[in-house]
């Protein structure tokens, strides 16, 4: 593992310091990027999360897709978790913070 992804975590908290300081300290700069929208679809957001996916999409071996066929156990449970327990754990857990937890 690299540097930045060894780290990576450290990384993400200080960019949400920064994001606040940035905030509170210029908040006409953040109600401009805000307004930088097309479509209901913020910019600045858009692109961010395109320079943050691109990365990974450019390390994928294509070439391994043939041997997916000899993992069917691991693509089975792959599939179980991301299509049936996530959504509804992530649902639960949506309707218990903000239903419950943060609704007085």
């Amino acid at each position: 593992m690299g540097f930045f992804e060894r780290y990576l975590s450290l990384w993400v908290a200080l960019c949400i310091a920064v994001g606040v300081l940035v905030g509170h300290a210029l908040p006409g700069v953040v109600h401009v990027l805000g307004r930088m929208e097309v479509a209901n679809v913020n910019l600045p957001v858009g692109a961010l999360i395109w320079v943050m996916i691109i990365p990974m999409l450019v390390k994928v071996d294509f070439g391994a897709l043939r041997e997916v066929t000899k993992h069917v156990r691991g693509i089975g449970v792959t599939l179980f978790v991301n299509w049936l327990v996530k959504p509804f754990s992530m649902a639960f857990l949506g309707w218990l913070f903000i239903r419950h937890l943060f609704a007085p």
